[in-house]
């Protein structure tokens, strides 16, 4: 089939690399200016929401980072890795043996690494069964073990030829303590770095989150203001989605024409949110493709998309709430900002008028933080309230009626 001669360039997955990544100079020479600090006395975190392209562009520091002569370790944060000080602990030495496990290393009695004889020296590779040992043999609290085991494989990844190492982590929004449990992981990943900072190791901090990551932070450590550089994704400029529009398609060799009625089209419908840039486009290739066969005119199918747009990234969303959440979440698409952020009071306020059981503050209070839990909203650091998914707000008016849902 001709089809086939075309493949699709488009790729809307979750952290799936776009085939043109647009609009994100600034933040990629931000991280730069991390990875050549002389002494580390910033760390970094990638904030936004779902969709603005965070798993990518953590994706792209990687290759930056080796560039300038950095190792790299990480991964996501699982809630399962970040439930317990233990738990954290392991996982930063999990991902510490990835680019240690290729160290041989032979006995050294002040260190108390390694193993020898009175008649040979065994070398051993500093793997993630000699970095528990270090660990385990470590006496005093869950930091203590942590940094003199970081310190003691830096005293063996100095001798590489490289200038530090990157612990960068996805997902870092699930990190939290629980002081119920007496556990504090996120206080001890903040505690550590910071003193192996102080004492002038290149450990290097990304963490890559939803906008709740940093509050979560200064919560655990208020020092946390001054030890991160936060970069807060949002949505791409025109000329960054026009790009991130064309390029794909001019560099795929397909015959698809797309005129600036079409991009302003796409641009508009997306919001400049690059997965949605990314989930329409290719909604509009194959579309393209399909009328190409078959001798028809090409064009944008809004409608069409629209519709598996919401089926496919909102309606699972929306399923979690409740009929009273949705009555409240209808409030907020009320708003000319709902797309940007409001306050407890400005949705107290408008149900007066506007709902036949009108929400008070508090009952208001306490469904944004229920909301929260489920992934619907956030409360930024400055105390107001945002949807925590692109353009939820439309669906929402997609779907409802608000004068008709509220009277």
């Amino acid at each position: 089939m001709a089809s086939k001669c075309f493949p699709n360039p488009f790729r809307p997955g979750a952290g799936h690399p776009p085939p043109y990544l647009a609009g994100r100079e600034e933040e990629k020479s931000d991280c730069r200016k991390l990875l050549r600090q002389e002494v580390i006395l910033e760390n970094m975190v990638l904030t936004g929401l779902r969709g603005t392209g965070k798993t990518v562009l953590l994706d792209t520091f990687k290759p930056m980072a080796i560039s300038e002569q950095w190792m790299w370790a990480g991964t996501d944060l699982s809630e399962s890795a970040s439930i317990s000080e233990e738990n954290i602990a392991h996982r930063l030495l999990t991902d510490l043996a990835m680019v240690t496990s290729g160290i041989v290393i032979y006995n050294d009695s002040k260190q108390g690494v390694g193993f020898s004889t009175d008649e040979e020296v065994i070398p051993i590779p500093l793997s993630y069964a000699l970095l528990i040992d270090i660990y385990n043999d470590t006496p005093g609290l869950v930091s203590d073990k942590l940094k003199r085991t970081l310190e003691t494989a830096w005293k063996y990844l100095q001798n590489r030829n490289i200038n530090g190492l990157v612990f960068a982590y996805d997902e870092a929004q699930n990190l939290s303590d629980q002081a119920a449990k007496e556990e504090y992981p996120c206080s001890l990943l903040l505690d550590v770095f910071q003193s192996l900072q102080k004492k002038g190791y290149p450990f290097l901090l990304i963490l890559t989150g939803l906008p709740t990551l940093f509050p979560k932070l200064v919560k655990a450590r208020t020092y946390a203001e001054r030890m991160f550089h936060v970069i807060e994704l949002d949505r791409l400029n025109k000329k960054a989605c026009e790009e991130a529009i064309l390029k794909p398609v001019e560099e795929s060799g397909c015959p698809l024409v797309l005129n600036e009625e079409a991009v302003e089209t796409i641009y508009k419908l997306s919001g400049g949110y690059p997965y949605f840039i990314q989930f329409i486009c290719r909604e509009v290739y194959d579309a393209f493709i399909q009328k190409h066969n078959e001798g028809e005119p090409a064009s944008v199918p809004v409608e069409e998309i629209i519709h598996k747009l919401d089926a496919d990234f909102f309606s699972g969303r929306w399923a979690r709430a409740t009929d009273r959440q949705r009555e409240l979440l209808i409030l907020i698409s009320s708003l000319e900002n709902c797309d940007s952020e409001f306050s407890v009071a400005q949705i107290s306020e408008i149900s007066e008028t506007m709902s036949s059981k009108p929400f008070s503050s508090s009952n208001t209070l306490q469904m944004f933080n229920t909301l929260i839990d489920a992934g619907l909203l956030f409360k930024n650091r400055h105390g107001r309230y945002s949807f925590a998914v692109p353009l939820l707000g439309e669906f929402i008016k997609r779907q409802f009626n608000p004068d008709m849902f509220l009277d």
